[in-house]
């Protein structure tokens, strides 16, 4: 199991745990964090084992977005990880899930500052739970900067672009109910609760099918990007398939049975 000195992983059944771990920073980007958390990625498409992710942060503060000192590595935390970079320049982008999506679902469990790239990045999870005090917003151009994470193209695909583009032209900040009023997050629960919550909806998760899952977010988001008429064709595609699996026959078994189904990816 992966990790670096600013990402952790762990096991929580068959959900797979990831803590952005640099709370003297808020959990502000550094390259041991990017490099974890693409290798988290990695690591849960890879195991069949893992039926979801949890993405979260340690110390009460999700992700306060970058920190232009350890991204440029200075200090030896950066250095240590520098070639993976230069090896792959896109790693960045794929570990904030701007040029990555991860085939199993990704639950945000979100506590304290979710702000800048901490925003832009959860607008790459699926599922998102937020502590009552947890802050929201994209403040790059109160400092004349251009929020590059994806959200100029995402924001107004998620929520409505009346409230896309306050967000994205003001830079202010926004409260956890405001965030759910507008549809940026699903859940708003009690402080220090976030995680306790997404580890509640991934267990629900994965209890269903394994391969249904993972075909149903990958034609949700297939869809998004087609016309109705083709995303119903592509639908069929990738739906029809999956009655033929045996996973698809254990859960009619267990249904007949009145048990819960154990699925096995087949």
């Amino acid at each position: 199991m992966g990790g670096t000195e600013h990402l952790t992983v762990r096991r929580e059944g068959a959900t797979l745990v990831l803590t952005i771990s640099r709370p003297e920073a808020r959990n502000a980007l550094s390259i041991a964090m990017l490099v974890g958390l693409y290798d988290g990625w990695l690591e849960a498409d890879a195991d069949d084992s893992v039926r979801s992710i949890v993405l979260t942060g340690a110390g009460g503060s999700f992700c306060a977005g970058m920190d232009l000192k350890a991204l440029a590595g200075r200090g030896m935390e950066g250095e240590r990880h520098r070639d993976r970079l230069k090896a792959d320049p896109d790693l960045h982008w794929k570990a904030m899930l701007r040029h990555h999506r991860p085939r199993k679902p990704v639950i945000a469990a979100v506590e304290g500052y979710c702000v800048a790239g901490g925003t832009e990045m959860l607008q790459g999870t699926d599922i998102r739970v937020a502590g009552e005090s947890a802050t929201f917003g994209l403040f790059e151009v109160k400092r004349g900067l251009f929020p590059i994470g994806g959200s100029t193209v995402r924001l107004p695909r998620q929520i409505p672009r009346t409230h896309a583009l306050e967000m994205l032209l003001t830079g202010r900040p926004y409260t956890a109910r405001e965030a759910a009023g507008i549809g940026l997050i699903g859940h708003v629960v009690p402080d220090g609760t976030a995680l306790d919550k997404a580890l509640e909806i991934a267990d629900r998760v994965n209890a269903c099918g394994p391969l249904a899952v993972e075909a149903v977010k990958a034609s949700v988001y297939e869809a998004a990007e087609l016309t109705e008429t083709d995303g119903l064709a592509a639908e069929l595609v990738r739906g029809w398939p999956v009655f033929d699996t045996d996973d698809a026959k254990e859960g009619a078994r267990a249904f007949t049975e009145k048990r819960a189904p154990v699925y096995k990816r087949a």
